[in-house]
């Protein structure tokens, strides 16, 4: 198969392109080209720009296009209508963001989608991420009617994850010491390793149904405590959870889900955040890896960045030693 990848030099895209390799396809990269990639030699490599460059897309044919890095609805419209006479099949990369609440547990793919006042606007921010998603999703759609494939993955972690939201977890234990859990060990949690999901988007470019996939996992329900368990048995060393209650961190304005990656607040607006529903893509074939291997992988890789790398997620170490004290001084646990 000859695949076209929109995007591919960083994280997901990376995973794409390796997936696609070991099947034997011919992969091309269309990006801007502000990052020099360490492209294998058999990678070709178109330069442009989604937004008004398109021409090095002209007279080209590929069966299937896979869309990591559409945002802006205008711009993912244009790149659907340059390749609508060029691919059979446009997987497009979304995200459960689409959704605007989660109040409810077993979202699956009926349920509404975010909308904008104003549809014209282009700045993404954190309130028009999940609404120009969706945007992004009806422009692929009614570009190419019957040959759009939309995967809306949760959070994706594991290898050359730049944003660190799962990523802290494995670095954090490997430092041993009394490690700062919200809320208990016991709250589900929702992950999709990079490799797993690349897979399976190659999969579906190769002949999979048009339509749309929530797509994240495993397809058991995981406890974060599990995730600290596989942490610390990849890391090793002496780590101890102590399990502070959300109420004090949200006193002291610790902010979920960055300062404290992978926790939500246990409250009704967040009961089904944890809990998509994504029968759908396991049926089409989406499969997960043991959690052990994703957390091995991630902490061997991180391992390989330069010390002091700035963290785009997670505590410090001095606010952690922070709250630890000011939850000891109060007669909590330390582990």
């Amino acid at each position: 198969m000859r695949l076209l990848v929109l995007g591919g030099t960083k994280f997901l895209g990376r995973h794409i392109i390796a997936a696609a390799l070991a099947r034997d396809h011919e992969v091309t990269i269309f990006t801007r080209g502000r990052l020099t990639p360490n492209l294998p030699p058999q990678v070709e490599w178109l330069r442009g720009d989604r937004d008004g460059d398109l021409g090095a897309l002209a007279g080209r044919r590929w069966e299937a296009v896979i869309d990591t890095s559409g945002y802006v609805p205008r711009i993912a419209r244009a790149s659907a209508e340059a390749l609508r006479g060029a691919v059979g099949r446009y997987v497009f990369i979304s995200t459960i963001s689409v959704y605007p609440e989660f109040s409810r547990v077993g979202i699956d793919e009926r349920a509404p989608v975010g909308t904008l006042d104003d549809e014209t606007v282009e700045e993404v921010s954190g309130a028009t991420y999940g609404p120009f998603k969706a945007l992004c999703e009806r422009a692929i759609e009614e570009t190419l009617p019957g040959r759009a494939i939309i995967i809306r993955p949760g959070l994706i972690v594991g290898p050359y994850d730049p944003t660190d939201r799962f990523t802290y977890w494995p670095t954090r234990v490997a430092r041993g010491g009394d490690v700062l859990v919200p809320r208990s060990l016991d709250w589900p949690t929702q992950i999709i390793d990079a490799r797993d999901l690349a897979a399976w988007s190659v999969t579906m470019a190769e002949g999979g149904a048009p339509g749309i996939y929530n797509a994240t996992g495993p397809d058991y329900t995981l406890t974060f405590g599990e995730v600290f368990e596989a942490c610390r048995a990849a890391a090793g060393g002496d780590a101890r959870p102590v399990v502070v209650p959300e109420e004090f961190l949200l006193e002291n304005e610790v902010a979920p889900w960055m300062e404290l990656p992978l926790w939500i607040p246990d409250t009704l607006e967040h009961a089904g955040f944890a809990a998509v529903d994504c029968r759908r893509a396991i049926a089409a074939g989406l499969t997960f890896r043991p959690l052990p291997e994703t957390v091995r992988d991630t902490l061997a890789w991180d391992r390989t960045l330069p010390p002091g790398a700035e963290r785009g997620a997670g505590l410090s170490a001095e606010r952690e030693a922070e709250l630890l004290r000011a939850w000891a001084a109060r007669g909590g646990s330390r582990g």
